[in-house]
């Protein structure tokens, strides 16, 4: 631990003047809009233009989806709990559970079959799953 004073991390005010006089004053010229202005027409077109506020890009997460929707060759679930790892092939669990499945249940179940931690309660009772 050192003596210094809390001081010494600030720069100086001359350290200020020199850090934005190289950075430049390029500062919004107008004063930031209040609560009951108008806002400016740019903030309106960035906005508008602005690819994620679509909202229908994205895709469902793997855990949502049906069987039939899913890409991959091997599905795999684990369970955050115990620990245990569990692996299925897509067409495996098309067979068994069918292509309308969603992947959710199917993984629950899964793990809920073979669970080691039984304690009897519906609460704490069975596997908690992390879909990878």
């Amino acid at each position: 631990m050192n003596d210094r004073p809390a001081s010494w991390r600030m720069p100086t005010p001359k350290q200020f003047d020199r850090m934005a006089a190289a950075v430049g004053r390029n500062g919004p010229a107008d004063r930031p809009a209040g609560p009951g202005e108008e806002l400016p027409e740019e903030y309106w077109a960035a906005l508008l233009n602005d690819a994620a506020a679509d909202g229908g890009t994205r895709s469902p997460p793997i855990r949502a989806r049906p069987l039939s929707d899913i890409g991959r060759h091997v599905l795999r679930v684990s369970c955050t709990r115990c620990g245990r790892i569990v692996e299925v092939q897509t067409a495996d669990a098309v067979r068994l559970f069918g292509p309308r499945a969603v992947w959710k249940n199917v993984g629950q179940r899964l793990l809920d079959d073979t669970c080691p931690q039984r304690t009897g309660r519906h609460e704490e009772d069975g596997c908690w799953p992390a879909f990878d």
